[in-house]
């Protein structure tokens, strides 16, 4: 897909420091990660499974809120 060298990885690496600074890198690093697995997740659940999920997730505040 992408061809890229040392000298590529390290002119990048450099721009991404100037933009971002050295601080939100770690918290860079973990929201892409999650939001891969959270698209890996999501793209391999069967569409039945994804509905069923979607609907339980809503129905369960509901239901915490009448017990209170």
């Amino acid at each position: 897909m992408f061809n890229l060298g040392g000298w590529e990885w390290a002119i990048l690496l450099v721009i991404v420091l100037i933009v971002f600074g050295v601080g939100k890198l770690p918290q860079i690093g973990g929201a892409i990660g999650q939001s891969i697995r959270e698209f890996r997740e999501a793209s391999k659940e069967d569409p039945k499974d994804a509905a069923a999920t979607a609907a339980s997730t809503t129905e369960a505040p509901k239901q915490d809120e009448q017990a209170s």
